[in-house]
């Protein structure tokens, strides 16, 4: 009885839904668009987030305390050659900073900060290198005079051999390399994880790092994991807030407001060529010069700059020599978003800024200075 009730119920619910939509309004689309929304500033939604109230606090100082117990386990695995990779829901930082301010003090440790939207892996390196020969130099090891030579003269090759060299015997001669979120935007390549596999493959190189994204581990191949990473995973939540790791990311719920908008494209034209600058200028002034319906403060949706027609413009102006060096300079736009492409209904590809029309006025006006 009970189940012919619990069907009657699931087939008019079914029914009504139907119906609903058969008595439901006409197609008639909405006038409403996604730029009608009113956003938080950036900064008015992250204060908001930083007077949120910490809960289970208890809790979570006994959890982290309960992998103290690890350490000496953890110190273990590092001098037999292991790296350690932390992983699970929570910033990861305090505890890898407390385990390596209580734990590795008889060694040298370097941090890199994977959070960041940039390193040089190059430089890190170059520092990794001078680390360790004043790490042989206090234990009376004393290398090779073509090794005394600046390592920031040497290729990446000589620097990753000096890591790797025969220089001592045992396995207590080595730096700690911590990375903060080895998954980080700034290191989520595949050029940068090879070079990072191929820096904790050498024998006085020791890795410690976490992770945070659910598909970090697509990141390495079977060689990189077993044999250069060496990984020992550790299942380690800390239900921490990723306080200092969410400064460098924009949120969702808000816009970044024009300044820093025009902010940031400025420090990227500032890192590209004079020409490359002028380029995107010619770009920005046409953009200026065909403003949209939209309005004053609203993206520019439909801008009308064909790659044709800024291919002449610079080749009068002496911008470009010819449609390949065009060609790389907007290749640079589009890798920093400073430009987007869409093809207009008459074929041709047109050119467009995201940002808005007073972004784009800010940012002519820094370039022409």
């Amino acid at each position: 009885m009970e189940t012919n009730e619990l069907e009657e119920e699931e087939f008019g619910f079914s029914r009504n839904y139907f119906l609903a939509k058969e008595v439901g309004p006409s197609g008639k689309k909405s006038a409403h668009k996604l730029s009608d929304i009113d956003l938080v500033d950036e900064q008015e939604l992250r204060a908001a987030a930083s007077n949120i109230e910490p809960k289970h606090e208890k809790e979570i100082k006994a959890l982290m305390n309960s992998y103290k117990s690890s350490y000496p386990i953890w110190v273990f695995e590092l001098r037999c050659g292991f790296g350690l990779l932390m992983y699970g829901f929570g910033s990861k930082k305090a505890l890898i900073e407390d385990f390596a301010s209580t734990a590795l003090t008889d060694y040298t440790v370097v941090v890199i900060n994977g959070y960041l939207q940039s390193i040089n892996l190059k430089q890190v390196l170059i520092t990794l290198c001078e680390v360790l020969w004043e790490q042989l130099k206090v234990q009376q090891r004393t290398p090779s005079v073509k090794e005394k030579q600046p390592f920031n003269t040497r290729s990446v090759d000589d620097l990753l051999t000096f890591l790797d060299g025969p220089h001592t015997e045992g396995n207590d001669c080595f730096v700690c390399v911590i990375i903060h979120n080895i998954d980080g935007p700034g290191l989520r390549d595949s050029d940068n994880q090879q070079y990072l596999a191929r820096i904790a493959a050498c024998s006085h190189i020791r890795m410690v790092a976490s992770i945070d994204h659910v598909n970090a581990p697509l990141l390495w191949d079977k060689k990189m994991v077993h044999t250069q990473f060496n990984w020992c995973w550790y299942h380690v939540p800390t239900f921490a807030p990723y306080k200092v790791e969410g400064i460098f990311h924009p949120l969702i719920l808000a816009h970044g407001g024009t300044t820093q908008t025009v902010k940031t494209a400025s420090i990227v034209l500032q890192s590209l060529t004079p020409n490359a600058q002028s380029v995107f200028k010619v770009i920005a002034e046409h953009q200026l010069a065909h403003p949209d319906e939209e309005g004053k403060n609203q993206f520019i949706l439909y801008p009308r700059m064909p790659i044709n027609n800024l291919y002449t413009t610079c080749r009068e102006r002496f911008l470009v020599s010819s449609q390949v060096t065009l060609n790389s300079h907007l290749t640079e736009f589009k890798d920093h978003e400073l430009v987007k492409m869409r093809r207009h209904s008459d074929g041709q590809d047109c050119l467009h800024i995201p940002l808005a029309i007073e972004a784009i006025e800010k940012l002519v006006l820094e370039i022409s200075q």
